[in-house]
Order: structure tokens, then C-alpha cells, then sequence
């Protein structure tokens, strides 16, 4: 999937700076941010992207690995598909501060969806900016149209609702895309004074506070969604969290895995298991090559004369980096 540059462009935001008599807090030191997004990390969203810290033509994350792209100024909280989206996912006010910048009625579209308009000058989509005071501030983009709760000049505090996260703007899917800036400059909230060329440590906290930190581990290469379905499947349905379960008339079943942010050298497997154990199928995808945002893998099994067995039928995926589990998951279905 190629995943296109995001320019944000603050000037077209609608309303421009509050004209209230509210002042956002004067903080003389770097907010602390909370977790933006009410979700899991590790379980029903994933960091998709970090900022780039690559000052050339190339792309490199705080850590010195590949879990972004060139030019990219913010983290990407990703759900794991369009059910997720549809059912309501909030956006959170990452520290106290005033709304400051609003906009409001792009359309939820993916950019590669037929019919799409151009994103120019909307690339953040439905978002909204937070004045923290002292020149900080957060940007939060892709949200869902008609959705965001806060107007231009409201005081926030860490945590308070802001709208609901969507697929406006260049997108392809549903995310937050989160920016911090001081004074102007884009400042990565994982490694805020990182020397260029250098590696930021595992255990810094940047700008997080402790229990956000704690939620938001670097995790290069992770199990986005896994589940059954009745045949093949392709990274559309699973996308659009519209994949139909078998059930036990089906003359298939299939399990299906989508792995996001992997590294090359990774090896993707999976098996399909019956009840009381019994091996039904497996796969093993060969090394990749380079970095993948995403990649989609399925096993399946051809129903037996006699039918399928009563019992629990388990489907396993797991991501092997130099030959241990990086990531994994189960899941399981019931005849």
C-alpha cells in the first residue's frame, strides 16, 4: 500500500485563533500529554507511524527503525478497521489548553476509494489544534465529519472528548494523526531534544506522562486483526470489518491475519487448529524483503465428508524476527 506524504497546513483550518477572552495556561514547561485516542494500544488500535527523524530524502523513527515514512510530522494511532470506526472511537485532549483552530465537514473517504475528490489543502481533513501555552501545541487530524465536540476558545482538560476519529483527509484508513509543535516546529512527543543522527533509549518518556509511556511500548511489527471467514478474503473486506463468519454448513473454513509496520527479514506463519488439537492447516511466508505497512495472510481447510467436528477450531499468527516471536495472536471459533 503506498501511504502518501501528509502536508498539514494549519492556515486553512476553519475558524482561525479564538477571538474569546480565554486564555490558554502559561506553561514554561513542555505539557504533559496523555493518550489521545480512548482505546488499547496492543489490542483494539496500534501505533502505525512515528515522526520522522531523518533530515534527508529518506525516513527514519526515534529509535533509528523504519516505522514511518519521509516527512512524516506525527504518530499514527490506527484502528483496526471500519467497524471499529463506525461503532465510535473518541479523541482525547492530549494536556489542558484552549481550542484554538477547528474545521469541520471534510468527507470520510479513503483516498484510493473510487469517486474520491482531491485532498489538497485539506490533508489533515476534520481536525482540530490545542493552544497548551508557552508556543506548544497539538494537532489532532482525520477526524470524523460531524463528529468534533469543542469549538474555537473552550478550555480543555487532559482526557476531555474532542470529536471521534474518522478517515477524512489523506487517509486510507481510519486513524489519529497526531502533531505536537513548539513554537511552530513539529517536535517528536516519544524523543522531544533528540540530536539529529542519534537513537533515542526504549525507556525514555518524552513527553508521555508515566501511564501513557507504559501503554506505548516501541512495537515494530504487530497483529491488527485476525479472525475466520467462509473463503479467501482480501485486504478490502478485512478493512471494511465486513469478512462473514462460517459456520459449521460452510464447505470452508479460513483464518485469515493482517500484520502491520513489519521489518525486512520478518517471517509471517499461521496455523489452523481443530478441536482437541488437531493440525488442519499451516503457512509460512518467506523473509520480506523491505518494510511493510501491511500485509494480509490466510490458511484454509476443505470441510470433511462427515462435517466439521463440534469443538473449538483455533487460528494462530505469529511474526518471527530473527527467529522469535516479535507479535502474536489467537483467536477461536465454536461449532
Amino acid at each position: 500500500m503506498l501511504i502518501r506524504r501528509l502536508l498539514v497546513i494549519l492556515s486553512t483550518f476553519v475558524g482561525g485563533l479564538a477571538t474569546t477572552g480565554a486564555t490558554a495556561p502559561d506553561l514554561a514547561r513542555p505539557p504533559v500529554l496523555s493518550l489521545p485516542i480512548a482505546c488499547e494500544p496492543g489490542r483494539t488500535c496500534e501505533v502505525q507511524h512515528y515522526v520522522d527523524h531523518d533530515p534527508g530524502p529518506g525516513a527514519r523513527d526515534y529509535r533509528c527503525g523504519v516505522q514511518t515514512y519521509e516527512g512524516h510530522n506525527g504518530v499514527d494511532f490506527r484502528l483496526p478497521d471500519m467497524a471499529a470506526e463506525r461503532a465510535g472511537v473518541a479523541v482525547l485532549a492530549a494536556a489542558a489548553g484552549r481550542v484554538a483552530r477547528v474545521r469541520d465537514g471534510v468527507a470520510d473517504i479513503s483516498v484510493r476509494a473510487p469517486g474520491a475528490t482531491s485532498v489538497e489543502r485539506l490533508e489533515c481533513g476534520n481536525g482540530v489544534v490545542l493552544d497548551h501555552g508557552g508556543g506548544w501545541e497539538t494537532q489532532y487530524c482525520h477526524m470524523a465529519r460531524g463528529g468534533i465536540s469543542v469549538q474555537v476558545g473552550q478550555m480543555v482538560t487532559a482526557g476531555t472528548p474532542l470529536g471521534r476519529v474518522g478517515l477524512s483527509g489523506n487517509t486510507e484508513y481510519p486513524h489519529l494523526h497526531l502533531t505536537v509543535r513548539h513554537n511552530g516546529r513539529v517536535t517528536d512527543p516519544f524523543a522531544p531534544d533528540l540530536a539529529e543522527g542519534a537513537c533515542a533509549a526504549a525507556a525514555a518518556p518524552g513527553l508521555w506522562s508515566a501511564a501513557a509511556r507504559a501503554k506505548l511500548p516501541y512495537r515494530p511489527g504487530a497483529v491488527l486483526n485476525a479472525g475466520f471467514s467462509r473463503g479467501p478474503v482480501s485486504m478490502a473486506d478485512v478493512e471494511a470489518g465486513a469478512v462473514a463468519a462460517p459456520g459449521p454448513e460452510q464447505p470452508y473454513l479460513v483464518a485469515y491475519a493482517r500484520a502491520i509496520a513489519l521489518l525486512p527479514g520478518d517471517v509471517v506463519e499461521m496455523r489452523l487448529i481443530g478441536p482437541k488439537g488437531a493440525a488442519l492447516a499451516a503457512a509460512r511466508q518467506p523473509p520480506l524483503d523491505r518494510w511493510k505497512a501491511q500485509t494480509l495472510t490466510y490458511i484454509g481447510k476443505k470441510r470433511p465428508v462427515s462435517g466439521w467436528p463440534a469443538g473449538v477450531y483455533a487460528a494462530e499468527v505469529r511474526i518471527l524476527r530473527k527467529g522469535a516471536v516479535t507479535a502474536s495472536r489467537r483467536t477461536q471459533l465454536r461449532f
